[in-house]
């Protein structure tokens, strides 16, 4: 199983059409997309899980591809400690 992240997202998208989207590459097992708690609209970016071979299809499908009037950025999820961000 990969995960996925997901950026560039419309704020009007809904998890039920990105699932729709991604499944054009194989089966989504799960799915969160950032939202904001006053408007209830995403933020922009999101997380898919998928099987590895699928995750690379989707990928290369996707990335860069026109979702919403927004180009789409799919990669796999890097983790927390790769990223940068502060250090402790």
């Amino acid at each position: 199983m990969k995960k996925l992240f997901v950026g560039n997202l419309a704020s009007s998208v809904n998890e039920s059409e990105v699932t729709e989207l991604f499944s054009e590459y194989g089966t989504v097992r799960s799915i969160k997309l950032a939202m904001d708690v006053f408007t209830n609209k995403c933020k922009g970016f999101g997380f898919i899980e998928m099987e590895g071979h699928e995750a690379r299809a989707a990928i290369a499908g996707l990335n860069g591809r026109d979702f919403a009037g927004k180009s789409l950025r799919v990669n796999f999820e890097e983790p927390k400690n790769k990223r940068g961000g502060r250090r402790r």
